[in-house]
């Protein structure tokens, strides 16, 4: 299945694309619009998605938003609130879905950019990926969830000094920080890598890296004990599901486990 923009992939890959080429990169409205229809499409049953990919149609993934786009605005507070909506509303749908995200983060991941690979369990960059919040450049603050998500990944005291200098992350610091999760070995490879990531995924247990996400997201806000519960309530969930059935029986019989069979 293929439209203008998302395309699903006979492997259960659902691709995403955040910017394009026109535009300098920078986040293209009608791209998170068409992502946000087609995971909605996957919470309803129809369209088959196993793990999502997040990609940028140009030499970059996301270079943040179009800058010219704001001061053009004849109400630019409005439009913004706008804005942010509509990528909110996309970031509450990739979550909703519960799938496996890969990011391909290759060039920059600047302001709105970075903070969608933020919500990617995987993003793969290249030797000349940039991370940079880039908000206070021109006198904004974040939106898409930076906020939240970074000071979880770096610790509040780095977050803070990221944000506030503005720093330009490389992927090396990057790959160290947790932001990247792996460092193709070219640029013209980031895609591949994050493409072959995406499809192992897909035919991986996706109710257990559903469970993974949920309870990692929740240890925060939870004591030791009101997590035990929780681990212990979604292993023995699990255990009955097609995949966690499907899992230890290929165990037991020393095969491969088929799990996207499992889930059919």
């Amino acid at each position: 299945m293929s439209d203008d923009l998302t395309t699903l992939h006979d492997d259960g890959v659902l691709e995403i694309p955040v910017s394009l080429e026109t535009g300098g990169n920078a986040l293209d409205r009608g791209a998170i619009l068409a992502g946000t229809d087609a995971l909605h499409r996957v919470m309803r049953g129809n369209l088959k998605a196993r793990a999502v990919l997040l990609t940028g149609k140009g030499k970059n993934f996301c270079a943040g938003g179009n800058v010219s786009d704001f001061a053009s605005a004849d109400d630019r507070r409005e439009f913004l609130r706008g804005l942010a909506h509509d990528l909110n509303t996309f970031l509450s749908a990739l979550y909703a879905t519960q799938l496996p995200t890969v990011a391909a983060v290759n060039g920059w991941a600047a302001g709105a950019g970075m903070s969608i690979a933020l919500h990617a369990d995987f993003a793969v960059g290249g030797q000349t990926t940039r991370l940079r919040p880039a908000y206070p450049g021109i006198g904004l603050s974040p939106d898409g969830g930076m906020s939240w998500l970074l000071p979880r990944i770096v610790g509040l005291g780095r977050a803070r000094t990221i944000l506030m200098r503005d720093e330009a992350l490389d992927a090396e610091t990057a790959l160290d920080l947790g932001l990247l999760s792996e460092i193709a070995e070219d640029d013209s490879l980031v895609s591949s890598r994050a493409r072959e990531l995406a499809a192992e995924l897909s035919n991986g247990p996706t109710g257990a890296y559903a469970a993974i996400r949920h309870l990692l997201m929740t240890s925060s806000s939870n004591t030791l004990a009101e997590q035990l519960t929780a681990e212990a309530e979604s292993i023995a969930d699990l255990a009955v599901t097609g995949e966690g059935v499907e899992g230890v029986d290929a165990f037991l019989a020393k095969r491969i486990p088929d799990f996207p069979s499992a889930r059919s």
